[in-house]
């Protein structure tokens, strides 16, 4: 489980492999000072598990299995060398849940349709694939890219979140362009709460 806090922004120095699977090899600082094997931890809000890593001058670089499925429903598939991402460890149970329940299992991709810059924020509206947007409210909570945000406004295909400077800074959400596609993991409760209304009826 994560919370959406974005730890760090890391760098992408390969993808090996094919449709079916690949290696993602992420460059890291701070989510690697106290990493394990087969520690979990969130690349754009996909749960990934440390795999095999190592060290070298510029720090330490990690690898994760991406299996096919993964690959198809995030935009990990996308990624190559040079690529930044938000990482984050997974959430301790001793400590303050700063943004939302966040599994790291994303729900589909969007991507960015606009930014309107504010005096001190930004709004940003994000398209949205129609299966899902009965799990986004006005708001409500939402993860893009793994960056745990509210939703300001919603329509039948989109969405829109104010994003405050620190969110520009320590994020890749800053340098998101309109066409960038994002990874996006609705509300679990909200997932929960439809699938109980379901059997129900």
């Amino acid at each position: 489980m994560f919370t959406g806090i974005v730890e760090e922004v890391g760098t992408v120095v390969a993808v090996d492999g094919s449709a079916d699977s690949a290696v993602l090899a992420v460059r890291a600082a701070r989510v690697a000072e106290d990493f394990r094997h087969g520690a979990s931890i969130a690349v754009d809000g996909v749960c990934l598990t440390v795999t095999d890593w190592s060290q070298d001058e510029d720090g330490a670089v990690l690898r994760f299995d991406v299996m096919g499925e993964t690959l198809k429903r995030s935009s990990l598939g996308g990624r190559s060398a040079g690529d930044r991402v938000n990482l984050e460890r997974a959430a301790r149970v001793d400590s303050r849940l700063d943004g939302h329940v966040v599994q790291g299992h994303v729900d589909g991709t969007g991507a960015v349709l606009r930014r309107v810059p504010g005096e001190r924020w930004e709004t940003v509206r994000f398209a949205l694939p129609v299966e899902l947007a009965r799990f986004v409210a006005e708001k409500g909570s939402i993860a893009v890219d793994g960056v745990s945000l509210t939703v300001t406004a919603v329509g039948d295909d989109w969405f829109e979140v104010g994003l405050i400077p620190e969110t520009l800074r320590a994020t890749t959400l800053g340098a998101k362009q309109p066409g960038d596609a994002v990874n996006l993991e609705v509300d679990v409760l909200a997932k929960y709460v439809a699938r109980l209304l379901e059997a129900r009826s």
